[in-house]
């Protein structure tokens, strides 16, 4: 046993002498280098959700979107905006920002609304903007995009 720790302690001073630490450090470094560039390829992932009515926040939150896109470079970051309850009418074919959904979806966001608001509102497909998607239930998409990692903001 003192023998095998003697030999260690040997070993370990030669090594360190012959400069092997410094080849053992380099080599961390190096496989660090292939992590830190596929850290920097992963795309951002947000979801942003709307359920106010005031048009101040839907205009702030199609403002996210934009400076999120300048930021990150619109094909890094993938990006949601979820409008449901008092929210749903920032995707009505009469909104005040209806101009500004459809300049988001065409910029690359994708913008949905909430069919549980829509039905318990009695609103159809066609009183929508006709370039937004559905989901079955807004804070249950929200909720799935958290668990999978997407950063959820509510502007």
């Amino acid at each position: 046993m003192l023998r095998s720790k003697i030999a260690v302690v040997l070993l370990s001073g030669a090594l360190g002498s012959m400069g092997f630490h410094s080849i053992a450090w380099a080599g961390a470094e190096a496989a660090k280098a292939p992590a830190q560039a596929a850290s920097q390829a992963v795309k951002e992932k947000v979801v942003l959700q709307v359920s106010d009515g005031d048009p101040k926040t839907w205009n702030q939150a199609l403002n996210v979107v934009k400076n999120l896109q300048q930021a990150y470079g619109k094909d890094k970051v993938d990006i949601e905006v979820v409008a449901f309850g008092n929210g749903i009418g920032m995707l009505k074919m009469d909104s005040e920002v209806g101009n500004r959904v459809g300049e988001t979806i065409d910029g690359g966001a994708k913008v949905y609304a909430c069919q549980n608001t829509m039905r318990g509102r009695k609103l159809t497909k066609e009183d929508m903007l006709a370039t937004v998607g559905y989901v079955p239930a807004g804070i249950v998409e929200i909720i799935n995009k958290q668990r999978e990692g997407w950063a959820v903001v509510r502007p």
